[in-house]
């Protein structure tokens, strides 16, 4: 089970503002280009495995982003300083 519910349009929104690709943030996230793909093309919260939106969510967090609101209510996000 996942202790985080990022949507596919969180992550998709994050990867835009933060003008990684999707090579990079596989290689940054050790998730397969594959699996990160399928999330960003999923709707809502995407199926996955393993604590991969925990890891999504760290990466991104190192990058100056923060998820805001819920997957039910308002998801978006913010951007601020990074910490890298």
């Amino acid at each position: 089970m996942q202790g985080v519910s990022l949507t596919s349009e969180q992550i998709r929104a994050a990867r835009a503002v933060t003008g990684l690709s999707i090579r990079s943030l596989a290689e940054m996230s050790g998730i397969s280009v594959s699996s990160i793909k399928r999330y960003e093309a999923a709707t809502g919260v995407p199926n996955a495995s393993k604590g991969h939106l925990n890891v999504l969510k760290e990466v991104y967090e190192a990058h100056g982003i923060q998820f805001v609101g819920t997957p039910d209510d308002d998801p978006g996000i913010r951007v601020t300083t990074p910490s890298l």
